[in-house]
């Protein structure tokens, strides 16, 4: 999401023979998949992933995880991946064969599966477990974000007076790489002035005036908008009583800067105190000074109305609690299945397989995951605005790319 240049070297994904799935964890031989990626926003900048072969027994709690709600997110996922034109998943470093993956999604589709311990067989049979590693480092961060919830109304009135826009009328969508192939395949956001591609509007410069967009509802909370638009959609309860769900549309192109770091950054809340749900009380008690700070996070998302049984990810399906998970999808592809490995806010063990379906402006790295709680009010937030855990997954290839 920042605006910075990039380039990509991709490196061939070498797989050597893997061993068993079924052979026991102390026979198990490491056989590492490397695939290299170069990104120079400095000279010095550089990452590389490792992919490790592993076996289910590796696989901390795999006997008892129950991803009954996996049987229908998975099949979300595979009619998104049976769309994909691109020769690997996502482009994604991890470099895995759409044609393959495709195959095992028409497997799966017609397996007819109901049962967790069916699908769990399926993955057993079809796909061998990789531990995913930055430059030999298998820890990584793992933080977790929920779906609030508002108050709103269609109409303007005293109560409800702060604007929930959809995507702008005049928002141009701009990648170099359309016109140059050479070009980093990067997508930006702007505007036409004067026949030339300016950046969008800014946070402050929203706030200020009208946008040519269209105004979805109105909130009676500038904080819940603001959390909202940090968490990526909600449910809105509107003053007649109905429920509707608003999504992620578009975003402004402009850097992201989270409210818990400012806060942080000026010493108005204390490095234990920084969790979600203290930083929303935070901001309620001093309103005033709320909406300036705001500011100083020129990131503006746009929304759009949602009719399904859960919030849209950055893969186009709906999430499910508990089970999908937002990646760097330039190293992880969407749709991929993942076994992590962390805590919850608690420092509860959270062991479980879990879907790519997401990507976020801050889930930036080789490890790095944010796990989709729910959701709910106050109650979730309390659990998902505390996780920020160490933690480590493995992504499952299909057994036919390591067989070819």
């Amino acid at each position: 999401m920042k605006k910075t240049s990039l380039t990509l070297l991709i490196l061939s994904l070498f797989l050597i023979n893997s061993c068993d799935s079924q052979k026991p964890a102390e026979e198990t031989k490491e056989q590492p998949v490397e695939t290299k990626i170069s990104e120079k926003t400095t000279p010095s900048t550089s990452a590389q992933i490792k992919l490790i072969s592993k076996s289910f027994s590796d696989l901390k709690n795999w006997p008892q995880d129950n991803p009954q709600a996996l049987i229908k997110a998975f099949k979300d996922s595979c009619e998104k991946i049976a769309l994909e034109k691109d020769e690997f998943l996502s482009n994604a470093a991890a470099k895995i064969p759409t044609k393959i993956y495709q195959e095992v999604c028409n497997k799966y589709q017609k397996s007819n599966i109901k049962t967790a311990q069916e699908f769990k067989q399926f993955v057993e049979q079809n796909f061998t477990p990789y531990l995913v590693t930055n430059n030999d480092n298998e820890e990584g961060k793992f933080t977790s974000y929920y779906e609030t919830s508002i108050h709103a109304s269609y109409h303007k009135s005293d109560k409800y007076k702060y604007p929930i826009y959809g995507k702008p009328y005049d928002l141009i969508e701009f990648n170099a790489h359309d016109f140059d192939k050479s070009a980093p395949d990067k997508r930006y956001t702007g505007r036409i002035v004067n026949q030339k591609l300016v950046p969008y509007y800014t946070r402050e410069e929203i706030s200020k005036k009208p946008i040519n967009a269209p105004i979805l509802l109105w909130g009676d909370s500038l904080v819940d908008i603001n959390i909202m638009q940090i968490q990526g959609s909600a449910v809105a309860t509107l003053d007649n009583g109905e429920k509707v769900r608003v999504g992620y549309a578009d975003n402004n192109s402009h850097p992201f800067k989270g409210i818990g770091s400012i806060l942080l950054s000026k010493g108005l809340v204390k490095p234990g105190e920084a969790s979600m749900l203290h930083i929303k009380k935070w901001l309620k008690k001093h309103p005033e000074q709320a909406e300036e700070l705001y500011n100083e996070n020129k990131r503006f998302i746009f929304h759009r109305f949602v009719k399904a049984e859960g919030p849209i990810g950055g893969q186009g399906v709906p999430l499910h609690a508990g089970r999908s998970l937002a990646v760097d999808k330039s190293y992880i592809p969407l749709g991929s299945l993942l076994w992590l490995e962390t805590k919850g806010p608690n420092n509860k063990q959270l062991e479980k397989l879990v879907i790519a379906q997401d990507i976020g402006s801050a889930i930036k790295g080789i490890v790095r995951g944010d796990y989709f709680w729910g959701s709910g009010a106050d109650e979730v937030l309390e659990h998902a605005g505390k996780m920020n855990q160490k933690g480590r997954y493995f992504i499952m290839l299909p057994n036919k790319m390591i067989e070819e």
